[in-house]
């Protein structure tokens, strides 16, 4: 059984990442895997885009939102 997280608690490891701490010690102390600590750390890290700053998160959000406007979209066509 997998173990669902908050946001604030990603978060705040990943800031305690940024500040120094090993993914090693955060795993060890609170209890997730260095990997999903990792995977937390990937999508936090701010990439450019057309000279804006976003995450890697932001970039699902926003792929997510354009998938669902394209399919309302193809659907509204097909019913006319």
């Amino acid at each position: 059984m997998s173990i669902r997280y908050s946001q604030e608690f990603k978060d705040s490891l990943v800031k305690l990442h940024q500040e120094g701490r090993s993914l090693k010690s955060l795993a060890e102390e609170f209890g997730p895997s260095k990997d999903s600590i990792a995977i937390w750390l990937k999508q936090a890290t701010p990439i450019m885009i057309k000279g804006q700053s976003k995450t890697l998160k932001d970039v699902k959000q926003l792929e997510k939102r354009l998938a669902i406007l394209f399919s309302s979209s193809n659907n509204s066509e097909t019913l006319f």
